[in-house]
């Protein structure tokens, strides 16, 4: 498999993504938004980072990129598609995905360790994890809390296609181990399109090598693998 990791101007997770996947065996290449998706792209990382400098709101500009138009027709193709932090947010505003991301709820940029409770292990990206299983991501964000009117959280929830909730390292979804005051506590979900689509505020990127930290996020990237 040959995965396209876009870049936009202001990227700046896209290097470590492909690094990342190619630990793992799986074949990743930089795609500048200009040139589009090459023809033999069978999978699509849109990585984290300040795409536009975060101009008008995080992901807004990017969206509107004419290479945006050429995901979501992959997306439509059966694709696998991944949204990571940045990506996630160009994600909600290209309609990959419901929702939308806004300003942390302490109003400050946040870069730190978190806890993520598995909600569904049944999907493309979560199936080598168990149900209720807890990881430990980074986070790096300042407009990471993900809103969703009442109606769709309850179609997400009730159609299994909320993939990950932050928590403590226990496993409970409280309000204190909400680093960004995400409705319900969510940090990934998949798309309208079906499970081969997700967005991640976390990264799993950052932790798929022991050496440098924990594997945690290396699972979650091996979809690409099939």
């Amino acid at each position: 498999m040959t995965v396209a990791v876009v870049q936009f101007g202001g990227s700046n997770c896209d290097r470590d993504t492909v690094r990342a996947l190619g630990a793992l065996g799986v074949e990743a290449e930089l795609v500048w938004h200009e040139d589009g998706l090459p023809d033999d792209a069978d999978g699509v990382v849109i990585p984290g980072g300040f795409s536009y400098g975060d101009y008008l709101r995080a992901g807004a500009m990017a969206a509107r990129s004419p290479v945006m138009a050429e995901v979501r027709a992959a997306a439509d193709r059966g694709t696998p598609v991944l949204g990571i932090c940045n990506g996630a947010q160009i994600g909600c505003e290209a309609s990959l995905t419901p929702g939308a991301f806004t300003t942390n709820e302490s109003a400050r940029f946040q870069c730190e360790h978190v806890h993520l409770r598995v909600e569904n292990a049944d999907t493309p990206w979560t199936r080598r994890y168990k149900e209720g299983e807890v990881l430990e991501f980074p986070i790096a964000h300042g407009e990471g809390r993900y809103e969703v009117a009442d109606d769709r959280l309850a179609a997400l929830a009730e159609d299994d296609r909320i993939l990950f909730r932050y928590c403590d390292a226990d496993g409970a979804v409280t309000p204190e181990a909400n680093p960004n005051g995400s409705k319900h506590s969510v940090a990934g979900a998949t798309g309208d399109r079906g499970n081969h689509v997700a967005v991640l505020m976390p990264h799993p990127e950052r932790v798929t090598l022991a050496d440098v930290a924990s594997t945690d996020g290396a699972d979650l990237l091996r979809a690409f693998e099939d």
